[in-house]
């Protein structure tokens, strides 16, 4: 199936999830949600995945659930989870390098009735990732390059993550140069566009491609740091 972009009724629909958050609502109304989300989510993923390839031939994609495809059901049994059980944005994602799609350096965006997201990165270390930045940080060099590379992005009117933590991890000089890398959970950059932007297919794929370009940089020092995180 070619990607030619989403129907015009796909963000309606999402808003409409949004307001109906019942299984209930969603099962009658689960032929919308393959016509207008889930067939051309797939379309867009084999489409997009081949012009990835281009920026970094190792990345990974396949138009499933639980791959490049996140599921519409949100899992409400975690502590802390929201409680509704349909997600209203739909998630998309290329990753490269093994084990989780989620603690991979990214290609990732999502989409809703309020924004197109797109990022690159990591946005929230688990244990292992989150060792490996430290390690690499300790490096000044690496201090440095991550530095210019976080104000470079911001000149080209790309965000950063906010820090999240307020206190340094054990063992860490304050005085260092630049040591406030050191406060970051995750480490990921990101735009935010107009979701109809998904409605025309060409222009969302140039689109994104400009942008993922840009944010090469970051994808591939995140992934350099998950090549230092050690087995178990």
């Amino acid at each position: 199936m070619p990607f030619d972009g989403f129907d015009k009724k796909a963000l309606p629909f999402l808003g409409s999830i949004r307001q109906n958050n019942n299984k209930e609502w969603f099962e009658a109304h689960r032929d919308e949600y393959e016509k207008y989300i889930l067939e051309p989510s797939r379309a867009f993923v084999e489409e997009f995945g081949e012009h990835l390839m281009a920026l970094e031939p190792t990345i990974t994609f396949a138009p499933k659930i639980n791959k490049s495809l996140f599921r519409i059901y949100r899992d409400t049994r975690r502590m802390g989870a929201i409680k509704v059980p349909l997600k209203h944005r739909i998630g998309i994602i290329f990753w490269q390098g093994n084990g989780s799609r989620m603690q991979n350096s990214s290609f990732y965006l999502h989409f809703s009735p309020d924004e197109l997201f797109v990022a690159v990165g990591v946005r929230w270390f688990e244990k292992p990732m989150l060792d490996a930045y430290r390690e690499y940080l300790m490096d000044s060099n690496k201090r440095q390059e991550l530095n210019d590379l976080l104000h470079s992005l911001m000149s080209k009117g790309y965000s950063v993550i906010e820090k999240g933590y307020k206190r340094y991890p054990r063992g860490t000089k304050v005085d260092m140069v630049h040591s406030y890398l050191f406060l970051f959970k995750g480490m990921a950059t990101y735009k935010i566009l107009d979701p109809k932007l998904i409605e025309d297919g060409e222009k969302l794929i140039e689109t994104l491609y400009k942008i993922y370009e840009d944010m090469l940089p970051m994808q591939q020092m995140v992934y350099d740091i998950s090549l230092r995180v050690k087995e178990k």
